[in-house]
């Protein structure tokens, strides 16, 4: 078995799946932070035959070509490499455990489908203020409620370095650093099941982690993240608009959610965006949860953390972002699946975890596997249905933000297996995203929604 836990687990895989309230770290655990393991928790060595490589700062330094006017234009600092080889359904099985269940079905059900496999980058970086943060976090901060929330202890940096606990890895992803405050534009496209694509939406995006305001010591409110769009194109579709808030205890405050749909001529609270409710930007092809692997409240699922492993994911993935030249959507919607031209694969750690749907509560996919790479928790997941087969197979990417520096996770995909649908956000006409100033107060309000207020 390739699965271990952390090296801080000192009392073995039982202790990984313990889901209920969960005590901060002590401090001699804390003290490893920095030395053998990453200020943010990874293990700081590379691994036995070096593939994976020792952690050394990450790319903090700007590439070549990276115009600061246009930040979204991001320069592929990979560009030169060639794959070191490709895996398909021919030789899968000599790389069977370093592949997740999803990219294996794909390849057994799509002869097309392959990973190319590139040189492993560990481009992870962050500001100092959030890698003092997530030391201090080591040490303050919790879980409450069984895991669904997070004590107001936790603040600006990755709340559990040293997680020992399905729901501490997925505090780990839902509060990653991506940034303070960003925006960019999006593309969602939908592959039906005969492989013809469709625009399902383009949309103006503005992000603010409140979590990561570095002018701040504590949480201001209840809510760490924001989220506003407004749709630009298709035409039916252009001027709606969407504002999401959520908490950091949502057994006491559920996610504010409203909606503009210009032919309504109003604005309506959508408390039902959330969980399985299939995504309006997607043609209801994914559901609100699966955005970015796991989006929302843990309250419906019981997450064990099953341990660490190696596995190819898609990494450093500037390509499907900003060189529509050599990806533009008519090279990389392809039939049943994505062009694998154009999403790059290294070998990296990841955290794997597993979600079982609770007892008495429904769920479109009520078994998941989630592998998240130990340093950025980007990765692949998979959903299986209630028969126990498997039915979605997820991916999500980053892109090096080397000016702040951070990760930005902007591009993602969901394969359907069942009915042969596929969704992929990006490539993006808009390039990446990029950081910006802190928005109005007002920006923030359901109002703004009306008319050009997201813009």
């Amino acid at each position: 078995m390739m699965f271990r836990c952390s090296m801080t687990l000192a009392a073995g895989l039982a202790v990984c799946s313990i889901a209920s309230v969960q005590a901060a770290v002590t401090a001699e655990e804390a003290r490893q932070l920095g030395k053998n393991l990453t200020p943010m928790g990874a293990e700081m060595a590379g691994n036995k035959d070096g593939k994976i490589p020792a952690w050394t700062g990450g790319m903090k330094t700007l590439p070549p070509g990276f115009d600061p006017k246009k930040p979204h234009l991001r320069p592929d600092p990979f560009a030169h490499e060639k794959p070191l080889f490709s895996i398909d359904a021919k030789n899968m099985s000599q790389h069977a455990d370093k592949l997740s269940d999803g990219m294996k079905a794909m390849m057994q059900k799509y002869p097309t489908f392959r990973i190319d496999v590139y040189p492993t980058h560990r481009t992870a970086a962050w500001p100092q203020y959030v890698m003092d943060n997530t030391l201090k976090n080591a040490t303050r901060c919790s879980t409450e409620k069984d895991g669904v929330a997070i004590s107001r202890a936790c603040y600006g940096g990755y709340p559990f370095p040293i997680p020992k606990t399905g729901n501490e890895v997925m505090w780990n992803k839902i509060l990653r650093f991506a940034g303070h405050v960003f925006e960019n534009t999006f593309t969602h496209w939908v592959v039906d099941a005969s492989g013809t694509p469709a625009l399902s939406s383009t949309s103006f995006t503005q992000q603010e982690y409140v979590y990561y305001d570095p002018s701040k010591t504590e949480l201001d409110g209840d809510y760490f993240w924001k989220y506003r769009h407004k749709t630009t194109a298709p035409a039916r579709m252009s001027g709606e608009a969407l504002l999401m808030n959520d908490p950091i205890d949502p057994t006491a405050l559920k996610r504010k959610a409203y909606q503009y749909l210009p032919g309504q001529r109003r604005v309506k609270l959508s408390p039902n965006l959330a969980y399985d409710t299939p995504t309006p930007s997607q043609a209801g092809a994914a559901t609100m949860d699966d955005a970015q692997l796991f989006l929302g409240a843990q309250d419906r699922f019981d997450f064990k953390l099953i341990g660490k492993k190696e596995m190819y994911i898609p990494y450093n993935n500037t390509r499907v972002m900003v060189n529509e030249q050599n990806c533009s959507p008519e090279k990389a919607l392809l039939k049943h699946h994505y062009n694998p031209d154009c999403l790059r694969f290294e070998l990296h750690r990841v955290w794997v975890v597993e979600g079982t749907v609770k007892p008495g509560v429904r769920h479109t996919s009520p078994r998941k596997m989630f592998y998240f790479d130990e340093d950025t928790y980007v990765g692949l997941s998979d959903g299986y249905d209630a028969a126990g087969k498997l039915q979605r197979v997820l991916w999500q990417t980053h892109t090096p933000m080397y000016e702040i520096p951070s990760q930005h996770s902007d591009g993602a995909g969901s394969y359907n297996l069942t009915s042969g649908v596929y969704v992929v956000s990006g490539p993006y006409p808009g390039g990446a995203a990029y950081p910006i100033k802190p928005l109005d107060a007002r920006a923030w309000a359901p109002e703004a929604l009306v008319g050009d207020g997201v813009r």
